[in-house]
């Protein structure tokens, strides 16, 4: 388990079964990682621009979301709408995201790091390489390009207490 999860960390992340080149070196607030492709990156930074002036996210970039990130757009945008991502922040500044995904369960998501607990990410995103990203964590880049987050501080046991369910889910 990696001992800092906050943004803005040097070394944010240090979990055993992701790779290195999946963290960044820095984490750069209200940023995608650079563990995103620069046109991603490039897109979400449009998409953010876009929705802040209009309040909406207009069709061309709805268009590049769905080319770029393939199947999982459309659901990361229902998951965005239902208000399914909640930022959690500890005292001490660490933060994670938990996702409610569509099956109803919780999944916990670092965007410092690129990473998801859930299946898809471990299967889809790690093993075969078939996608950059999952749902989950596309969500929480749209939930904070569009002020779509929820927001829920907790003690930095309960963080804890977050993070360690998640290790028992997995094992």
């Amino acid at each position: 388990m990696c001992p800092s999860v906050s943004r803005g960390a040097k070394g944010a992340c240090c979990y055993g079964d992701v790779p290195s080149w999946r963290c960044s070196e820095e984490a750069r607030p209200d940023e995608m990682d650079s563990t995103v492709p620069a046109v991603a990156e490039e897109l979400l930074r449009e998409i953010k621009k876009a929705f802040k002036e209009t309040s909406h996210v207009p069709d061309d970039l709805l268009l590049g979301l769905k080319f770029i990130f393939g199947p999982c757009a459309v659901p990361a945008l229902d998951l965005v709408d239902q208000r399914s991502v909640t930022r959690v922040t500890s005292p001490s500044g660490r933060t994670a995201y938990q996702v409610l995904g569509s099956s109803g369960k919780l999944y916990t998501c670092y965007s410092s790091c690129h990473f998801c607990t859930c299946p898809a990410f471990g299967f889809t995103v790690l093993q075969k390489s078939e996608s950059l990203l999952c749902k989950h964590i596309l969500a929480v880049y749209l939930s904070q390009a569009m002020g779509a987050c929820q927001e829920l501080t907790v003690s930095e046991e309960q963080l804890i207490n977050i993070l360690l369910a998640d290790k028992e889910d997995e094992g």
